[in-house]
């Protein structure tokens, strides 16, 4: 069910929310049992932990309140799952690394909060790439999550967990973060709806950061309505983050029209290397689309540096923001001889290979000789990037492209190739390097080996302009069902 659908039946007393929550959890069980070792045992290995006595109460709670007369509002008795880097009052929240796996949340994330008021209810955490680092969950410190739709493919990443809960019907809607793609780029992996947002409409305060000029927390769901509907709950603004604003900011030069009636299609986004059956799907897309719609062919000319541009970036605010986890501020300890042994055991045993990887490159593309030579110049071209996406949206009102340029990929395919996994978020980075939202969903399957994957595409919209992608999505998602 969806969540309308859902609500419809507790409305009609065709079902309670404590029935369909058990349902969920049976689900998770079967398809996703936590605590087995080794996590090839784990079946999808979407969640690292079940709230299942807790969720249970809650749905008995919220059964008692609606047979009292309450109202059923937003997402009252809605089972979400939640991305293992958002923090939750009282439960683990390790990141999937080594280095957390004892840490307790003391807080909740404000879109926790949010979401409790909301009447949400929390199925569990899920698994993901280790603090947020990978495009294909491989990098987590319990095992790979596995994609739904053929288990010897991965799921994506970082949000891996996340969709693959959603897909596989273990959570009605999940919580994601994205940096570069890490809830569009396994939505698409998956089949699911993924939302990028705007830069600062939805707060990262209780949100473990990895690169704080990028990050953002985003709903994943079924359909395009869903993920609205969720969004529409965690979006606003934190007296906690500087960065977050109320939506209905300003529109990308001074455009104040929000109906859509010019598709805008890049030219970088449709040539080599991207999967012809994943072009071809998209093609047929555009064409419908183009008996109601004007099609305009663009060029986002510096989109060809945006995947170096991100990645001299990311590294740079990764190696900062994670030099808090040394085992004395936050992390498991092993003890040393002095400071530095401590230091380096506790780093060393608790972080893994890919994140070692960016720290150590953040860490040079900061030192002395070569701020210069590359964090200022990815900065500059960052802002070419932004630009870009500006002038494109004087003359259109959304782009359309490719979420990935391939289908999802054999679990341990690219994990000895780091320069081959980065190419999986060639589409995505560009739009959290100008900061603006898109929105990921299926538009087709494609046959791979016997299998039958789901293709995404991507809409992108100018800053705060979300109300356009749920637009055009659930009329392109109406002729894909």
């Amino acid at each position: 069910m969806n969540i309308a659908e859902f609500h419809d039946a507790l409305k009609n007393k065709k079902t309670s929310v404590r029935e369909v929550t058990i349902s969920y959890l049976e689900k998770i069980k079967k398809a996703s049992p936590v605590g087995l070792w080794p996590r090839e045992n784990a079946g999808l290995n979407a969640y690292l932990e079940v709230f299942e006595k807790e969720a249970t109460a809650r749905a008995e709670d919220l059964d008692k309140r609606i047979a009292e007369g309450e109202k059923i509002t937003r997402l009252m008795g809605v089972p979400i799952a939640v991305k293992d880097n958002i923090l939750i009052q009282g439960h683990t929240a390790s990141a999937a690394s080594k280095i957390l796996e004892n840490y307790t949340a003391l807080y909740d994330a404000f879109v926790i909060e949010k979401l409790k008021k909301a009447g949400a209810i929390f199925l569990g955490r899920t698994n993901m790439d280790e603090f947020a680092m990978g495009s294909s969950t491989e990098n987590s410190a319990y095992g790979v999550v596995k994609n739904p739709h053929d288990p010897e493919r991965v799921a994506g990443g970082s949000s891996g967990g996340s969709a693959a809960a959603v897909a596989a019907g273990m959570a009605m809607g999940a919580l994601g973060s994205e940096t570069g793609g890490s809830i569009r780029q396994p939505s698409a992996f998956c089949g699911t709806v993924g939302l990028k947002t705007t830069y600062g409409a939805v707060s990262r305060s209780g949100l473990m950061a990895m690169a704080s000029s990028l990050d953002q927390i985003g709903p994943v769901a079924m359909t395009v309505e869903d993920t609205k509907k969720i969004f529409n709950v965690i979006a606003g603004k934190d007296e906690l983050d500087a960065t977050s604003t109320e939506l209905g900011g300003p529109t990308a030069n001074g455009r104040t029209d929000r109906q859509v009636a010019k598709i805008g299609v890049p030219r970088e986004y449709f040539g080599d290397g991207l999967d012809p059956r994943i072009k071809k799907t998209i093609d047929g897309v555009i064409e419908k689309l183009g008996k109601n719609y004007e099609i305009v062919e663009i060029s986002l000319p510096y989109t060809k540096y945006a995947l170096a541009c991100y990645y001299i970036i990311v590294p740079a605010e990764v190696s900062s923001n994670m030099a808090r986890y040394d085992g004395i501020r936050y992390g498991a300890r092993k003890e040393g001889k002095d400071l530095l042994e401590v230091y380096k055991k506790s780093r060393g045993e608790g972080i893994g290979l890919e994140v070692r990887r960016r720290i150590l490159l953040g860490t040079y593309v900061l030192s002395h000789g070569y701020y210069d030579a590359y964090y200022t110049k990815a900065q500059k071209v960052r802002s070419l990037i932004k630009k870009d996406f500006d002038n494109a949206f004087v003359k259109v009102d959304v782009i359309l492209a490719p979420t990935t340029p391939t289908l999802p990929f054999k679990i341990g395919e690219k994990a000895k190739d780091p320069l081959s996994m980065y190419l999986s978020d060639i589409y995505t980075i560009p739009v959290n390097l100008a900061g603006i939202p898109a929105l990921s969903l299926p538009v087709g399957w494609a046959e791979e080996s016997g299998k039958k994957l789901p293709v995404g595409m991507q809409i992108i919209a100018p800053h705060f302009e979300e109300v356009k992608l749920f637009e055009l999505g659930k009329i392109i998602e109406s002729w894909t069902k």
